[in-house]
């Protein structure tokens, strides 16, 4: 009896049945032969990265736009002084008779755009940031910051200014070019499109999701992602960037391979107001009402819209608990 075949027959007596394992085991060849057909995702993830961009194109193209990214930075150097945020300049942002993109957005809007599909984002937002831009500014605060996590970041009040999709890729996008070279966020800003990587690359998921937060579910995918990436000596030393670029190139998610009239038709799709974000504004609107009448705090807003955003079921009590509320005393 070989190896294989007396450690099955010795794990077959333990448990009652004998005969099936030994039988599983009597061609240790055919053993053999499915762990090799079986070879883990991060492996053949290695194989297709020492193929990768050959004649380094795709590495010249990333060295660029991280010499864009930089001079973003210093541009808008809130990481290293938190009151170039107090001191921001609404043009920047947005221009206005006529309306204009101002620079900050035009940066986002043309960095990191062979990354993935992205919806097309209304000028209005831009107006609503700079209408609304204490909230903008609150926000960039919770970006910048070192204390709070990538969760706690995605999940900040953005749907606070009009327009904010649902799935935050605008607020996303802004996150991760303030906290790129912390090694904690990755340039993919659809939960879906890394949850799609990481069922591609990671050999053993880990964690249960289902009542995550979408900021929690973006932060323990980006760490899947970042620790396999860090595991292969190959990619370890590879930007956030660059990593990306190999994943959407390698491992294609099916929604960034339309091209023609179906891409376009998939953006206008993208960009139509669901019936469960004119809700969540008009939840967000009494919310805000609340607040400045000094009936709720600060935290007390946080936690309504977190209930909101976790308790679909709970929404409809919620609302005529808070109506109440917001009824005039007589």
């Amino acid at each position: 009896m070989n190896r294989w075949q007396h450690v099955a027959a010795k794990c077959s007596i333990v448990s009652g049945v004998r005969c099936a394992t030994v039988d599983l085991f009597n061609d240790s060849s055919t053993y053999l032969e499915s762990q090799v057909v079986m070879m883990s995702k991060t492996m053949v993830m290695q194989e297709k990265a020492s193929g990768f961009d050959q004649n380094c194109a795709v590495k010249r193209e990333v060295e660029l736009s991280l010499g864009a990214l930089k001079q973003f930075r210093e541009r808008f150097p809130f990481v290293e002084n938190l009151r170039e945020i107090e001191w921001l300049d609404p043009d920047k942002l947005c221009k206005l008779n006529p309306d204009e993109v101002g620079e900050f957005f035009l940066f986002l809007e043309g960095f990191l755009k062979n990354l993935g599909r992205y919806a097309v984002v209304s000028t209005n937002i831009y107006r609503n940031v700079r209408f609304q831009i204490s909230d903008f500014k609150n926000l960039l605060r919770t970006t910048v910051d070192d204390r709070k996590s990538l969760a706690q970041k995605v999940d900040a009040p953005w749907e606070r200014i009009g327009g904010i999709s649902q799935d935050k890729a605008l607020p996303k996008k802004i996150i991760f070019c303030f906290n790129y070279e912390k090694g904690i966020v990755l340039p993919v800003f659809s939960n879906q499109h890394l949850r799609f990587f990481v069922n591609r690359v990671v050999d053993y998921p880990t964690g249960q999701i289902k009542y995550f937060s979408q900021g929690q579910e973006y932060e323990h995918y980006t760490q899947e992602l970042i620790e396999t990436k860090n595991s292969l000596l190959l990619t370890k030393d590879w930007s956030p960037l660059y990593f990306v670029r190999f994943l959407y190139a390698v491992y294609p998610p099916p929604d960034t391979e339309t091209i023609g009239g179906n891409a376009v038709s998939e953006r206008r799709a993208n960009m139509t107001v669901t019936d469960e974000q004119l809700d969540l504004q008009g939840f967000m609107r009494l919310l805000g009402e609340l607040q400045k009448q000094g009936k709720i705090e600060g935290e007390q807003f946080r936690e309504y819209r977190a209930h909101w955003m976790s308790q679909p079921s709970d929404r409809d009590a919620l609302i005529a608990r808070l109506k109440r509320l917001n009824a005039p005393e007589k």
